[in-house]
């Protein structure tokens, strides 16, 4: 089994219960099982327009799907949730990505792992660091290293946990 952190957001709809949604979705995957998941952080939007604030949490989990089977099934989740890839960076029903993947790096035209732009994001690092503190990246970097370097600004800590299902 791999260990595979992925980042849920949302900004449209029910994004409380679009999150409870997919947590149950995903651990519901065939070979694989939910772990862990962040407490919940509320998100100024990145992208085009005036867009709600998002959602967002971590995932961390255990899984027997190869990479790419996981990215497939991770998509088949957000369009069963609604999602709608009309505008890059658009709002959202849902968008599930994959971090980390065990310590694999994978970069394909489908999928690069670790996410490229993860350093960049408070709502991708915030709640990862809830999670795994201690966790080295795959270029050999502490997590802490790129939390301690990563603004928290327009990131708000709401202090609950989304349960599956809810």
């Amino acid at each position: 089994m791999i260990t595979a952190y992925i980042a849920l957001g949302s900004n449209l709809g029910d994004s409380r219960a679009l999150l409870g949604s997919a947590l149950a979705a995903m651990d519901r995957l065939a070979d694989t099982r939910l772990v862990d998941v962040s407490p919940t952080y509320r998100s100024t939007a990145v992208g085009p327009g005036k867009q709600r604030d998002y959602l967002n949490l971590v995932a961390r989990l255990e899984t027997g799907l190869d990479a790419g089977k996981l990215l497939a099934q991770l998509q088949r989740i957000e369009a069963d949730h609604g999602r709608q890839r009309r505008e890059h960076w658009g709002p959202r029903t849902l968008d599930l990505d994959i971090l980390l993947y065990g310590d694999a790096t994978i970069s394909t035209e489908a999928l690069q792992v670790p996410h490229p732009r993860m350093a960049e994001r408070n709502f991708v690092l915030y709640p990862l660091t809830d999670l795994a503190a201690d966790l080295v990246l795959p270029c050999g970097t502490p997590l802490q290293r790129w939390r301690s370097a990563c603004s928290d600004a327009g990131l708000e800590a709401l202090g609950d946990t989304i349960e599956p299902g809810r």
